[in-house]
């Protein structure tokens, strides 16, 4: 059974708005938040990006909005979190696990719609960085933390270089699918050895008087 480009897209973005929903999901827990506010961190990170990214390119209305598809993750991630979380022993441990998938599954999404959209490779990775990173920068700012991109941590970079490493396969070898997967997957990896290893980039203070 062949499968189109449009159809693998569509399988990613839903991949994606679960793992990000699930992210939301398990934040809003930690921060001991009600179930509405757990759903509504849930919706808000999961199409945050995507949200923003669509504004950016005038592809309106937005995606969610036309696409049953993605309420149907959201809910999905919404409940597959409620039924779960009391049996996740390292809470930290998971979300990072959804954060980071969610983070390769956006990022690639978005470099690709930017593609398709008509922009320059510079401009797509661009905006499949912000389809990545900023449904976490909202959920991070909703759950009264400080969003983990402007922190020590590799986050933006790891989007960035997964986004650059997508196209140049296309570019390269017109190998789509090969293309989405190494994305994704050198994207969770940079994440992890960050993690793993502690690797951030510098961290400037003012002297103290």
């Amino acid at each position: 059974m062949n499968v189109s480009a449009e159809e693998i897209l569509l399988i990613i973005e839903a991949a994606g708005i679960f793992a990000f929903a699930v992210s939301g999901a398990m934040a809003a827990i930690r921060s001991r938040y009600d179930l509405f506010g757990i759903f509504v961190l849930a919706f808000v990170t999961a199409i945050g990006g995507g949200t923003i990214r669509d504004l950016l390119i005038s592809n309106v209305p937005v995606t969610w909005l036309t696409n049953s598809l993605a309420i149907y993750s959201v809910l999905a991630g919404f409940i597959f979190t409620l039924l779960v979380f009391k049996r996740i022993n390292k809470l930290e441990g998971w979300l990072f696990t959804f954060d980071a998938a969610g983070l390769g599954l956006f990022t690639v999404m978005g470099t690709q719609i930017g593609l398709e959209a008509g922009m320059s490779p510079g401009i797509s990775v661009a905006l499949g960085a912000i389809t990545g990173c900023f449904g976490g920068v909202i959920r991070d700012v909703l759950a009264g933390e400080p969003p983990l991109i402007f922190q020590k941590e590799i986050y933006a970079i790891a989007a960035v270089v997964g986004g650059i490493i997508f196209i140049t396969i296309i570019e390269l070898f017109d190998a789509l699918f090969i293309a989405q997967i190494t994305g994704i997957l050198i994207i969770v990896l940079i994440r992890y050895i960050a993690v793993k290893k502690e690797l951030g980039l510098p961290r400037f203070h003012l002297p103290e008087k």
